[in-house]
């Protein structure tokens, strides 16, 4: 890991970003990047999609949403999608990936950035809490709302 960055979802990146194999098990706590690019495509003003390069190479992919009208306070600045590589996982992808969405929802004035997942043994997490989030709450669903104050 030399030379990671974020970089805008494009037709460059978008087959590479499709085709990021995860962790055996981890399957079932993340949507695939194809799901994330259906929803760019149909919320293009509050989705913010990006993928992690390694020099040329796509190691991440990070989907927030940004909607400051959001009636759910929770869904106003979040992580909507974490796909990091099996093969680049634990060196610090993303955390990188998690960073650089914290930065843009500080840069449009949001105070917090907020992530909603399943709890499991192979969930996620462990590292959300590593990275500083804290669980706030709960979906209807069992599923757990965290949030990172910026």
């Amino acid at each position: 890991m030399t030379d990671l960055r974020l970089e805008p979802l494009s037709a460059a990146t978008i087959v590479a970003a499709n085709s990021l194999t995860l962790k055996p098990g981890q399957e079932q706590y993340v949507q695939p990047v194809s799901h994330s690019i259906a929803e760019a495509y149909v919320r293009p003003t509050t989705a913010w999609p990006r993928v992690v390069l390694d020099g040329d190479e796509v190691v991440g992919f990070i989907m927030g949403n940004f909607d400051a009208e959001n009636s759910q306070e929770e869904l106003r600045s979040c992580i909507w999608r974490l796909n990091v590589a099996a093969s680049a996982q634990g060196r610090g992808v993303g955390r990188f990936a998690v960073h650089g969405l914290a930065e843009e929802a500080r840069s449009r004035g949001f105070d917090r950035l907020t992530v909603m997942f399943e709890p499991g043994d192979d969930g996620p997490e462990p590292f959300f809490r590593a990275i500083g989030f804290q669980v706030i709450g709960e979906t209807q669903y069992g599923e757990h709302f965290a949030a990172l104050t910026l």
